[in-house]
């Protein structure tokens, strides 16, 4: 169980901070239920969500990594390999890239990265621009990832994308 103060991942939401836990009574039942209480950092509002959904994992959340997984996970970000994915179905397409996400773990989402940039890079060089599917995927996992890394490297959100680079120039 989560204790206030405790930063997650939180699904797509990315990272939030558990403000503590409550009980809230759902319309139709009648004894209440424990949730759980978060502010998202990179969002406005406030969250909750059942603990006993959270906890047994219908809703996902994890807790971030810590300052040196994140350096030791950047120092292996030139490893991580970039597979293009092209599909002209669009549906399709979006089907790849939620399943790439749906673990939420790091390694896939550096993947994902990688893979978008690639196709990025292609696009460019043949003087096209990304699709707006691959664009949107592209943010929401930056989003996602940088926000962890930013809150692990005690960093602005801004700044990851920086911190990488010069890590990844310095090798």
């Amino acid at each position: 169980m989560y204790t206030a103060g405790t930063m997650i991942l939180y699904g797509r939401t990315g990272v939030c901070r558990v403000e503590g836990v409550t009980e809230r009574t759902l319309p139709g039942e009648k004894a209440a239920v424990p949730y759980y209480l978060m502010r998202p950092l990179y969002q406005s509002g406030t969250i909750g969500a059942p603990v006993e959904k959270v906890e047994d994992g219908t809703i996902f959340s994890r807790p971030l990594m810590d300052k040196s997984q994140a350096q030791a996970f950047i120092e292996a970000l030139p490893t991580v390999p970039a597979e293009p994915y092209h599909n002209q179905n669009l549906n399709q397409l979006k089907d790849h890239y939620r399943q790439q996400l749906q673990s939420f773990s790091c390694l896939d989402m550096a993947r994902l990265l990688r893979s978008i940039y690639a196709k990025k890079q292609e696009a460019e060089g043949q003087n096209r621009k990304l699709g707006s599917v691959d664009q949107r995927f592209l943010e929401e996992t930056e989003a996602l990832l940088y926000g962890e890394l930013a809150v692990a490297l005690e960093i602005g959100r801004d700044e990851v994308r920086s911190y990488i680079a010069d890590t990844l120039a310095g090798q």
